[in-house]
């Protein structure tokens, strides 16, 4: 039996890299999937790509309106909420004295108030509808320790990981699982333009950061966004019923905790 079978799901940021690669996954195992990107007509284009399972919504997780009516256009369609991944996320770097008010209230915006907001809206549907449901957020390897100069985004991202420990314990009573993943670095497109960052401020060829991480990494490699599917499905499923309030390392090794 498919583990995920008649499942109502609703990715965040997903028309691409790793909300795609879970999208996908999540149709193979019997879920259907709203596809919801700030970007209609990308977020059309994957769904039409993935099939009848999946369907596109517009949603802007930094507007409240927008993500109550993409709750409302998957309840419209599919008449519940069942799992939600919070996905969507910006990344950006500098020194702490180069650090911009615009760059910290972008990435707090859409990381952790994004994140937030999100989830208490499929909350709030998930104990309407009164079954529970499944909750996952993305975290980073980045929530798990400083770096000098990634600063605003690990502190998003422990952020992240403290609403989800926060969230696990008050929704559990509703029978909602609130977990994370911690995924490490991982290889897509999104990586040209970290690369390019590094490269600015550490004075690096370009490509030479890329390289690097993944060569650091003691499985040997750069994770892709395939590598993350089992960790999402098996938090979807009714495996993992009993496991609240986690944060789960996917990263080859990176980080132990």
């Amino acid at each position: 039996m498919k583990r995920l079978e008649g499942k109502s799901t609703l990715i965040t940021g997903s028309a691409r890299g790793i909300g795609r690669a879970f999208a996908q996954a999540y149709i193979h195992e019997g879920a259907t999937v709203a596809i919801a990107d700030i970007n209609l007509e990308r977020a059309q284009a994957t769904a039409a790509e993935l099939g009848p399972q999946a369907y596109a919504v517009e949603m802007d997780v930094t507007n409240q309106a927008s993500i109550d009516d993409a709750i409302a256009a998957v309840v419209a369609k599919v008449g519940k909420l069942d799992i939600l991944i919070n996905n969507a996320a910006l990344f950006d770097l500098a020194p702490i004295t180069e650090i911009s008010r615009d760059s910290y209230e972008r990435l707090f915006s859409i990381n952790v108030a994004g994140t937030l907001f999100t989830l208490q809206a499929a909350a709030r549907q998930m104990i309407a509808q009164g079954h529970g449901g499944k909750i996952i957020n993305m975290a980073s390897q980045a929530g798990r320790r400083g770096e000098a100069l990634v600063a605003i985004y690990c502190a998003t991202k422990a952020a992240v990981i403290s609403l989800t420990q926060s969230a696990g314990l008050d929704l559990i009573k509703h029978k909602i699982n609130v977990n994370a993943i911690a995924p490490g670095v991982v290889d897509g497109e999104h990586w040209d333009g970290v690369d390019a960052l590094f490269a600015k401020y550490e004075n690096r060829p370009i490509g030479e950061k890329k390289r690097r991480v993944g060569e650091a990494v003691p499985l040997g490699r750069m994770a892709t966004a395939e590598d993350l599917v089992g960790m999402a499905i098996f938090l979807a499923s009714a495996e993992s019923d009993y496991i609240v309030a986690q944060t789960y390392n996917v990263d080859g090794g990176n980080w132990m905790s």
